[in-house]
């Protein structure tokens, strides 16, 4: 009798093991409550990389280059909606100011979005790529 509780036992936590490996899906769900970075390399005469950091409600705040602003993402499944809210002009030349217009630019074109880990993209007219932060 003692056997079988053990073999019982032992299915149900085979079982629940192989519930706990589904969140590893949620992983690759949208980043939410987390903050990336553009990859890109470096605009010369600066180490700033532009960051976006989504809020568990889709809130966003961005760190470009040169201006810092919000905004709002809206998901469903993989289709993305960004819509920059206002943003900071800190007086930057003109080219890291262009820059960022056309960052701004590109996520408010975005239609799609994918995750692969600690990489997310966000597909349109242009394509991004963005790291996620995991410090």
């Amino acid at each position: 009798m003692a056997s079988k509780f053990w073999y019982g036992a032992a299915a149900v936590m085979v079982a629940v093991g192989g519930f706990t490996a589904g969140p590893a899906s949620a992983q690759d769900g949208f980043p939410f409550g987390l903050e990336m970075t553009l990859d890109t390399k470096p605009m010369p005469g600066s180490r700033q990389m532009p960051t976006l950091e989504i809020g568990d409600n889709g809130e966003a705040k961005l760190d470009l280059w040169c201006k810092t602003g919000k905004g709002q993402f809206s998901v469903a499944g993989n289709t993305v909606i960004f819509a920059p809210g206002q943003f900071e002009d800190h007086a930057c030349p003109p080219d890291r100011a262009e820059a960022d217009d056309n960052l701004i630019a590109a996520l408010a074109a975005i239609e799609t979005w994918k995750r692969q880990g600690d990489t997310v993209m966000f597909a349109g007219p242009a394509t991004l790529h963005f790291h996620l932060n995991t410090n």
